[in-house]
């Protein structure tokens, strides 16, 4: 049986100016996500929560509960060969996540709540379809912003940087190119993650504490969702 491997999440809110301090430093010791684009961006990321009926995943973010989860759907640079369904655990500051890709005929499946004929072939599709049957999940909001990704090897560290948050509040096609999309209250600043196993090395702890920072808990779902 495959152990959950929890790690440590935190969040951070920066000034964009501090953000390109902080990048240029990291970018001396880490490494840019393999997958990156550039050395100004990792990849767009476009991801579409699940809530249920009652919006439970919503509601336990705003009422700051302790242990939550949360579906999505998620690609990367609009690319449609590629998509993943994930379901994020969170217990404080620590978090694990499932993920499973799966194609694009399922995914629309899954979007448009038909779930006949659908082979659950693995854990987390499996739990997906219980809990849609039991709890009516139902796409909730699109949720896209821009990247800068850094690993390091030791504790498995990654430090990511994510700006120009959007709420597709009022889209409802997950796959068009350009969707209608609305400013959150971020406005320009940008959000700080920060994620290890154990530990952050002594000098990744150096750099990242160079500048200031306000400690946010912080859900790009949750900023999605308040836009009216």
């Amino acid at each position: 049986m495959e152990l959950t491997q929890y790690r440590y999440e935190l969040k951070f809110l920066l000034n964009p100016y501090d953000a390109a301090v902080l990048k240029k430093q990291l970018a001396l010791v880490c490494s840019l996500d393999p997958h990156s684009l550039s050395d100004e961006l990792s990849y767009e990321i476009r991801s579409l929560y699940f809530d249920d009926a009652k919006n439970s995943a919503f509601d336990d973010k705003v009422n700051g509960e302790r242990t939550r989860k949360k579906y999505r759907i998620r690609m990367y640079n609009t690319d449609t060969d590629f998509i993943r369904l994930e379901c994020k655990h969170k217990d404080d500051i620590w978090t694990y996540k499932q993920e499973q890709t799966i194609s694009l005929d399922l995914c629309k499946k899954l979007i448009k709540k038909d779930h006949s004929g659908i082979e659950a072939d693995g854990p987390l599709l499996r739990q997906f379809l219980l809990d849609a049957r039991l709890f009516g999940l139902k796409p909730a909001v699109i949720v896209e912003y821009k990247r800068l990704a850094f690993t390091y090897p030791v504790s498995d560290v990654r430090i990511t940087f994510d700006e120009d948050i959007r709420s597709g509040r009022y889209e409802y096609d997950f796959f068009k190119k350009n969707i209608s999309s609305f400013s959150t209250d971020l406005g320009d600043q940008v959000e700080l993650e920060v994620k290890c196993n154990e530990f952050i090395p002594d000098h990744i702890l150096a750099i990242l504490g160079s500048v200031d920072k306000c400690r946010q808990a912080l859900s790009k779902y949750a900023l999605a969702y308040q836009i009216k």
